[in-house]
């Protein structure tokens, strides 16, 4: 078999919405309308595009300290005990579960990256839909590059799935309301831009980034303005859209009077209100007064979000939920890799 050293790109038009800022739009796959997506990071681009901007910049690094976990200083102990470095082999990525597949990409760049010998063709999209036996990605090259980096990509391509999967199934859960799930900063230290990119792949939205794109004002901020709330809160508000130039500005309540409150507030103040673990009834109230005063304010419900309370919970007529479970709670998607 040949050692070429090529890596075949398989994008295709299947691929799904996803972008940071101003991005052309191709042909995909619709999502959901929302308001809400004017304010999202990486809101109009495809998924090819969002990978490219978020993923792509921190990759090479990323990949260098997955591999170092296994290689440590000696390298794969048992393959250069066992196989001769000029056996080839034949190897393919096939799913082990149900669910949505997610990081083919990346899988791709750590076989290019770590064995510039082994040649790889994508069988899959990011984003489809896989049932277990599904071929998934072939690989070819020496054996030996194909050992070394074998669980390293199918813990990546396992994890990302996974949280493309999770995501999946709360989009499905609330389809036909208006309200559209997003994601949170409850991310694996060092996997946040895999796993916003793998919420995209599941059809969720994107909340901010970090701390550095957008404001949200919670709880323990709060605790530190003191009584002038409202003065505080529309002062910096505005200080901040003037130097800092954030995408958007949120403010987490726990009730209606503090609802009440930020509905004072001049507006265009705040962009979203987060309704933190409020029950259905609140919810629908603020729903409610929100329609009736400030309706381009887009509210968001969090806290505790789950399979069984979201559905209730989109047809409050939120404009968006905001899920930690996709990310912090997603189970592994399994593969294997099965050589000829």
């Amino acid at each position: 078999m040949r050692s070429s050293g090529r890596t075949i790109l398989c994008w295709t038009s299947s691929t799904r919405l996803g972008g940071y800022g101003s991005c052309p739009e191709i042909s995909v796959k619709s999502t959901p309308k929302n308001d809400s997506t004017r304010l999202e990071p990486y809101g109009s681009c495809n998924l090819e595009e969002i990978y490219e901007r978020l993923v792509v910049p921190t990759l090479d690094p990323a990949i260098d300290r997955w591999l170092a976990e296994d290689f440590g200083d000696a390298g794969d102990l048992t393959t250069s005990a066992f196989i001769a470095p000029d056996v080839e082999a034949r190897g393919e990525i096939r799913s082990r579960g149900h669910g949505v597949i997610c990081g083919l990409p990346i899988v791709r760049r750590i076989a290019s990256r770590a064995a510039g010998t082994l040649e790889t063709e994508q069988l899959a999209v990011d984003g489809d839909r896989v049932e277990p036996g599904m071929r998934v990605m072939e690989i070819r090259g020496p054996l030996a590059s194909m050992l070394e980096v074998e669980r390293t990509l199918l813990n990546l391509l396992g994890r990302a799935s996974g949280v493309a999967t999770a995501t999946s199934r709360f989009v499905e859960a609330v389809a036909g309301t208006e309200a559209v799930i997003v994601d949170t900063r409850k991310t694996t230290p060092g996997l946040r831009a895999v796993e916003k990119y793998a919420v995209r792949c599941g059809g969720g939205r994107l909340h901010r980034i970090g701390l550095h794109d957008a404001v949200l004002i919670k709880d323990n901020h709060l605790a530190g303005i003191g009584s002038r709330f409202s003065e505080a809160v529309e002062a910096g508000a505005n200080g901040c859209r003037e130097q800092m130039r954030p995408r958007f500005i949120e403010i987490e309540v726990d009730d209606l009077d503090q609802f009440e409150t930020v509905l004072d507030l001049p507006s265009g103040t705040v962009d979203i209100v987060l309704l933190d673990n409020m029950d259905l009834a609140s919810i629908r109230t603020a729903v409610e007064r929100r329609n009736l005063r400030r309706r381009a304010m887009l509210l968001e419900a969090s806290g505790g979000i789950s399979m069984e309370s979201v559905r209730a919970i989109a047809e409050t007529g939120v404009d968006r939920i905001a899920v930690g479970a996709i990310t912090h709670s997603a189970p592994q998607i399994d593969f294997g890799l099965d050589m000829d």
